[in-house]
């Protein structure tokens, strides 16, 4: 929005603001305290449904308000939020209890990538936090976070039989917030990190969006978005850590080095970052290409270094398995649900990447190198639709780019995401749920597309029919008409 439509504060806006983010932090505790869970989760595509409803009023008003007030009312927005999800323990996923696994790991001298929770080895290491015992009744092991472990013992890491599937700059995370962690703080420090790498995300978003003169309004996207809290913070998906790096490479710096360096350590907390690159390399000489790849490469060769040291090839960890248990292969249906709606299951895979691929190479050689974000945006959206996962935080990185290009249509993936993983919690199986969800996703992204080209066509259409000033007598008088 330019500066000559900017839209002038409304007296009422600031207050009606105030008691919308008001009821979406009430909503957001409520939701993390009594709003159900994983293992109760019947009530919570009703508490999902009024915490959207409230964030979409929310940034319908902030447009309302003037740009100063609106400002502070995002940060303090964006805190409040990451506050109320603290309300509670982990709701939605219990990943959170293998990152303080691998932390307490790390601490004691140990790569993470050596063992499985599970082994003897590590047996020594164990707290009765994660690895609680057996219980005498008919289930041993009873809650949604429990599972049977070696040892006559319970545990809450999932997978407890498999090696790790972070990456090194993520195991740097873990191993951080455990040595700043109080002893017994069992799950907290890492929703506490969560809640500060959110509340830096959105301040590293205001910061790029009046670096180059956009409406910092636009962060709202992101620091009110209800997925981001419950995701981020409650669940303290490390997944908020790769989403600032990528934030900081494509919005904050400009130097090709600093914007390489810091795009690598993102893949190298979690591997979708790597979806970003193209935008980044969108349209940039033979010279500005061998300043990013190499430093990229070069950070995240640094950071594997160590762990290679202690553990060989053993850093791969259980992604391969992880992989395959997902459905990434040819031939599995649990994936790629769009594309199988017109291909056969054993093509939809394949499919799939080449579509990837092409998004890519498009980026690369026609995006806007001024606006790297927006060709990150593009792939980054476009395989998540491809793809279809269940796993609505890998839709943390969409928000907060959707956040950078102003594209609030992209939402519907992640909200499709969340919709899927609500249902399978729910019991809900099958394609059915799945495809609506990930097609309405790709409608809104298309509707969005097809509107902002009407929208700028209109524009262009009434530009150029409004007649050209007249000058007269030396001076200008402007002959258009209307508004």
């Amino acid at each position: 929005m330019d500066a000559g439509t900017r839209p002038k504060g409304r007296r009422w806006a600031p207050a009606v603001l105030c008691v919308l983010l008001a009821g979406l932090v009430a909503e957001v505790a409520a939701t993390v305290a009594i709003g159900g869970g994983y293992g109760d989760p019947d009530r919570l595509p009703y508490w999902y449904g009024a915490g959207w409803l409230l964030f979409a009023a929310a940034v319908a008003v902030v447009r309302k308000v003037p740009r100063k007030a609106a400002v502070w009312c995002v940060m303090a927005g964006s805190a409040a939020l990451a506050l109320a999800a603290l309300a509670g323990p982990p709701r939605n996923s219990d990943d959170m209890y293998r990152y303080a696994w691998d932390g307490t790991v790390q601490a004691a001298g140990t790569s993470p990538y050596a063992y499985p929770p599970d082994a003897a080895e590590l047996a020594r290491l164990r707290d009765p936090w994660l690895f609680p015992p057996r219980t005498a009744g008919p289930d041993p092991c009873p809650g949604w976070d429990l599972r049977p472990a070696s040892g006559g013992v319970c545990t809450r890491i999932n997978r407890p039989s498999v090696h790790t599937i972070y990456p090194p700059v993520a195991e740097g995370w873990f191993l951080a917030v455990h040595a700043l962690s109080p002893s017994g703080a069992r799950h907290k420090p890492m929703q506490v990190g969560g809640a500060v790498l959110v509340v830096a995300v959105t301040g590293a978003l205001l910061r790029s969006l009046r670096r180059r003169g956009a409406d910092p309004r636009g962060a709202a996207l992101w620091a009110w978005c209800p997925l981001v809290p419950l995701a981020a913070v409650n669940d303290a998906h490390v997944d908020t850590l790769g989403v600032l790096l990528t934030v900081l490479a494509l919005g904050a710096v400009a130097e090709p080095v600093r914007r390489g360096g810091l795009l690598g350590a993102a893949i190298a907390v979690k591997l979708l970052p790597v979806l970003a690159a193209p935008g980044a390399l969108a349209r940039r000489t033979p010279r500005e290409w061998l300043r990013i790849v190499p430093a990229a490469l070069a950070v995240i060769a640094l950071a594997y270094l160590p762990y290679v040291l202690l553990s060989g090839t053993g850093v791969i960890g259980y992604l391969p398995g992880y992989l395959h248990e997902e459905g990434y292969e040819p031939g599995a249906v649990r994936r790629f649900a769009l594309l199988r709606l017109v291909l056969p299951d054993a093509a939809a895979g394949p499919a799939a990447v080449a579509a990837v691929v092409a998004t890519a190479l498009y980026v690369v050689l026609r995006g806007d190198p001024r606006r790297p974000w927006s060709g990150a945006l593009l792939v980054t959206g476009v395989t998540l639709l491809l793809t279809s996962p269940s796993y609505y935080w890998y839709g943390l990185l969409v928000v907060a780019l959707a956040a950078l290009d102003g594209r609030w249509e992209w939402l519907g993936v992640p909200l499709a995401g969340l919709a899927l993983y609500t249902g399978n919690e729910m019991g809900t199986r099958g394609d059915t749920l799945q495809t609506a969800a990930y097609a309405t996703a790709a409608g809104a992204v298309v509707a969005g597309v097809a509107w902002r080209r009407w929208h700028r066509n209109r524009r262009q259409a009434r530009g150029a029919a409004a007649p050209s000033p007249v000058k007269s007598r030396g001076s200008t008088v402007d002959t258009r008409v209307g508004p």
